[in-house]
């Protein structure tokens, strides 16, 4: 029997009844725990404040850059929003793979397996290099015939090939940050994660308007400077990622050995990818069949869907954060065998997202119109940013709910679930429906502002139905 001065402390325990201040502490020390025993609303809370932080970088980042190119004018805008609108094809595969990585990391870590959890880590970031250098290397090369694909006017063509090459071509930074965050997560370790886009984030907020503008030392590149500011700061944080795996820890260590090709290993990472990939696409491309449609109605419709999206990602990525800390505790608890308190994380988590993100929204509604002017000053831009901002906050409580549900199958690695649901309420659905509005009934861009709460209305409802039955928690990995 384990003697009861040193035996970790039991769920119930009183030693885990610590102040909601020292657990945030703890959470940003990035302190190890055992998630599998820690009390739940502690877990939450150690794993959701840096995971919080995290995405609070990625949200800041996303809102500068648009707020420093807006003052490039309207077209400029208009070029940052078609090519994150080609960039989310990249996001998708990255986070599709994340998904995968987080899963079976997870996994490993409640099974108590660190060798295997560190050769996992060591496939995935191979698997993630190779998908880089294809995808950037098709993507670079035809970036004009990519914008012009798009719907973007000659002068955004002339002016945005080149930071369109850009980003497509060092999308490897997009690609291993995610990857190795989604490791560091799923293992535990989310203040390295937090640590690691502080620190990228924080470069590329000081170099953006250096290399735009030409601030000090630094040359005027205008556009394209926006884009070396944020593949040189993710390169940055990539490089201390890969310090922290390689020197390692009693959990997580990446030696020479875990980057062989191992075709267990790449099977299953792409078998449990493949839905991921495939759920992302769905989700993101969708996005881009919505800019398709808002492109016809010229560039500024284009610009302020951009600056509302932005906003709205502002918001999203810290809820993103709480829903990461569910899925990470859904993966460890499921691997050691705790499958209804993986349930209990995922309802805590979803509680605090919907009063979270609900609050947002609110006050997103209530201040749309001061928010929005910070971004421009184009009278026809600045409406129609407003609208969107309006609208799509409406549905903030909703997308707190779904994030959270559809991160419970990710975590238990069922990817194939929310890829079946993305499908039918995003392409099937939401596209279309976007399309009807504005054009048959005669909304314009409203309708395609209309459209992206009401589909993910429907996405929630459904993934609650399946989040109850339960099926998640027999997933193998």
């Amino acid at each position: 029997m384990p003697d009861s001065a040193t035996a970790p402390p039991a769920e119930d325990d009183p030693r885990h009844d610590t102040s909601v201040w020292r657990g945030i502490l703890l959470a940003l020390r990035g302190e190890r725990h055992d998630y599998t025993s820690v009390r739940l609303e502690r877990a939450v809370l150690l794993l959701a404040v840096p995971m919080v932080l995290e995405m609070v970088m990625e949200s800041i980042f996303s809102l500068a850059d648009v707020f420093w190119v807006s003052r490039l004018g309207p077209q400029a805008i208009a070029t940052v929003g078609l090519t994150e609108s080609i960039m989310t094809l990249v996001y998708a595969v990255a986070i599709g793979m994340s998904f995968a990585a987080g899963a079976i990391v997870s996994r490993r870590i409640g099974e108590k397996s660190p060798a295997r959890a560190s050769q996992a880590a060591g496939q995935i970031i191979l698997l993630g290099t190779a998908a880089a250098a294809i995808i950037g290397g098709m993507f670079a090369i035809n970036a004009a015939a990519l914008l012009r694909f798009m719907g973007a006017e000659a002068d955004v063509i002339r002016e945005g090939t080149s930071y369109a090459a850009i980003m497509f071509g060092g999308n490897v930074t997009v690609f291993l940050i995610f990857l190795i965050n989604a490791i560091f997560r799923g293992a535990g370790d989310a203040a390295l994660a937090m640590r690691t886009l502080i620190l990228a984030n924080g470069i590329n907020l000081v170099l953006d308007p250096c290399l735009i503008f030409g601030w000090g030392p630094f040359p005027e590149l205008g556009l394209p400077g926006a884009a070396i500011a944020t593949n040189v700061g993710r390169g940055i944080g990539i490089i201390y990622q890969l310090t922290h795996l390689v020197r390692g820890n009693d959990h997580l260590k990446l030696r020479w050995a875990d980057l062989r090709p191992r075709p267990d290993s790449c099977v299953t990472i792409l078998r449990t990818s493949g839905n991921g990939i495939a759920q992302l696409m769905i989700s993101m491309t969708s996005w881009l069949g919505l800019f398709k449609i808002l492109a016809v109605f010229g560039s500024g419709a284009v610009a302020s869907y951009t600056i509302a999206m932005r906003i709205m990602i502002f918001a999203l990525m810290p809820a993103w954060g709480l829903s990461n800390a569910g899925s990470t505790l859904v993966g460890q608890n499921l691997g050691a065998g705790k499958p209804e308190r993986a349930e209990r994380a995922v309802r805590i988590a979803m509680r605090y997202n919907v009063i979270f993100l609900g609050t947002v929204g609110l006050l997103f509604i209530v201040f749309a119109r001061p928010i929005i002017a910070q971004f421009t000053t184009d009278a026809d831009v600045f409406a129609l940013g407003v609208r969107a901002l309006w609208i799509i906050s409406l549905g903030f409580p909703i997308y707190a709910a779904g994030m959270c549900l559809e991160g419970t199958f990710n975590g238990a690695g069922d990817t194939r679930t929310p890829t079946r649901l993305n499908f039918f309420t995003q392409w099937l659905f939401q596209v279309p429906l976007a399309w009807l509005l504005a054009h048959v009934g005669g909304l314009g861009p409203t309708g395609v502002f209309i459209a992206a709460p009401v589909s993910f209305a429907a996405l929630t409802l459904w993934s609650w139905i399946l989040f109850r039955r339960g099926a998640w928690k027999m997933k193998l990995l």
